[in-house]
């Protein structure tokens, strides 16, 4: 199994522009199968649940790869979210493995969810919900007192590099497989050019004008290349300890809220009482929360993404049945005869059963 696997790893290092290409290729695919056949939804979210699991230990593998191998050099410097996700996955063994199955189950739960509404009961779906949902909630719990810190999304760092800036032919082609032919030498230089050391003169049509003056003043051009302050921290210093009760409550009220959402829908109530108390725990949650300092530009992004997040309640309850389901449904409608916006009304109508009867589809 070990040998299959470092075979594997050897052809993704080889062909790793290939794969990529492919991946991608393959994610634009999902977007568009719901609605063209029967349980096409199932199909295309099996096919998306797998690419994220590959992509996932693909970046494990060429992470691991690009940091190994002496020839790679990154075009700008990891962000501070690698940094620091990447600093807490080596230093914590338990960070890692709690971070990955988060994620794991992030990229699964829509497809299981898929899967027990064909096979069970109403009532066992939502015992498998709320069944996820405490997983989840626990390993936030464990990462948050792993860390002591406010957790950041995704856990886990993510692909920053392109995988065609890998060089090519590295000496450690798989970090679990031998290289198996040493690197070839460079080509000789043909006895015809061996003794071209005179270069000829430069002709005045092929030289270059001097350069002109650049317009963009000194301090702007040196401003991007400059060190800040988060770049000379340790990588687990880039967010702050949580240092009071008051903080610390505010990261547990965020982190069990869908948890508390889901158990209060698997009850079958049909009113607003869950989508308002969820909403009433993120407000709670945010203004519980400390104000970062403007050094601390990682936990400002974290907290920036959570207020985005509070949109996607206008996909949830009482908001979505009564207002905007009904204003999507009029625009793909009245988009349906027009060239180009009819495409996306018509994948958006595609897309509108699948958040009426799956809890994860948003």
């Amino acid at each position: 199994m070990s040998s299959a696997l470092a075979r594997y790893e050897s052809f993704l290092v080889a062909h790793v522009s290939t794969i990529s290409s492919l991946e991608s290729s393959l994610r634009s695919i999902t977007w568009i199968l719901p609605g063209r056949f029967k349980d096409a939804e199932l199909a295309s979210e099996a096919l998306s649940a797998i690419l994220n699991v590959m992509s996932m230990y693909h970046d494990t593998l060429l992470a691991r790869v690009a940091q190994t191998d002496p020839k790679y050099k990154p075009l700008i410097p990891s962000s501070a979210h690698t940094r620091y996700t990447r600093a807490w996955c080596e230093k914590d063994a338990r960070y890692k493995w709690a971070a990955r199955a988060l994620e794991l189950i992030r990229f699964t739960e829509l497809f299981m969810e898929m899967g027990l509404r064909r096979k069970v009961s109403r009532k066992t779906r939502w015992r498998g919900i709320v069944f996820l949902e405490v997983i989840k909630a626990l390993l936030r719990i464990v990462l948050l007192r792993i860390t002591r810190r406010p957790l950041v999304s995704p856990p886990i760092p993510e692909r920053e590099f392109d995988p065609e800036n890998l060089p090519a032919g590295s000496d450690t082609s798989s970090p679990t497989l031998a290289p198996s032919s040493p690197p070839s030498s460079l080509p000789s230089t043909p006895d015809h050019l061996k003794n071209n050391h005179i270069p000829l003169p430069p002709h005045p049509l092929l030289t270059p004008p001097p350069p002109a003056h650049s317009p963009i003043p000194v301090e702007e051009f040196l401003l991007p290349k400059a060190l800040t302050t988060a770049s000379i921290k340790a990588p687990t210093s880039l967010v702050k300890p949580l240092a009071s009760p008051k903080e610390w409550l505010s990261e547990v009220i965020y982190h069990i809220r869908p948890l508390v959402y889901a158990i209060m829908l698997s009850s079958g109530r049909k009113d607003s009482k869950p989508l308002m108390t969820a909403l009433a725990m993120e407000l709670l949650a945010l203004n519980l929360r400390r104000v970062p300092t403007q050094s601390s530009a990682l936990e400002r992004s974290e907290y920036a993404r959570r207020d985005r997040d509070i949109l996607w309640y206008l996909l949830r309850g009482s908001i979505w049945d009564t207002w905007t389901r009904p204003k999507l449904e009029g625009f793909a409608n009245r988009t349906a005869h027009t060239p180009l916006i009819g495409v996306f009304g018509a994948l958006l109508k595609d897309w509108i059963p699948l958040i009426d009867e799956y809890y994860y589809c948003m």
